[in-house]
């Protein structure tokens, strides 16, 4: 979203997501040509940035819908470092590293407490304890 003008992100958006969001690997080639069809000429550099990157997207294809959303889900880890930088930026200076080691556990700690499980993290455990067995501890219960 870089490379889009501020008006034209809510239009954008939809054929952005019809990309990462592509059924399997084979589809995603055919969505990408569609949003270069329609923003190609307007926005070039999209297009090109997800063919350089082509070779890393290809694996996030291999997963269940579920962990795919997991995964290009952020929100909760942004809202993680903004609390630490917060944090951070408030004392300017620390001691030693250990002071600056306590308090950012005590700020994850206390971030945690405001966490809550969205409903699609139910649907990726599922997928989790499908795709990786014994190796995903949530299975084990």
């Amino acid at each position: 979203m870089a490379f889009v003008a501020w008006k034209d992100r809510k239009a954008i958006l939809p054929a952005i997501k019809a990309i990462y969001r592509a059924e399997n690997a084979d589809n995603a080639p055919v969505r990408l040509e569609e949003f270069e069809d329609e923003w190609g000429k307007r926005y070039p550099a999209i297009g090109q940035a997800w063919r350089r990157a082509w070779e890393q997207v290809v694996p996030f294809f291999a997963f269940a819908p579920g962990i795919r959303k997991m995964i290009y889900t952020t929100d909760a880890v942004e809202a993680l470092h903004r609390s630490l930088r917060k944090i951070i930026k408030t004392r300017g200076s620390f001691p030693n590293d250990d002071a600056a080691l306590k308090l950012l556990y005590l700020a994850i700690k206390n971030a945690g407490l405001r966490w809550r499980r969205g409903v699609e993290w139910s649907a990726a455990m599922g997928q989790f304890a499908i795709q990786f067995g014994s190796r995903f501890p949530g299975s084990a219960r």
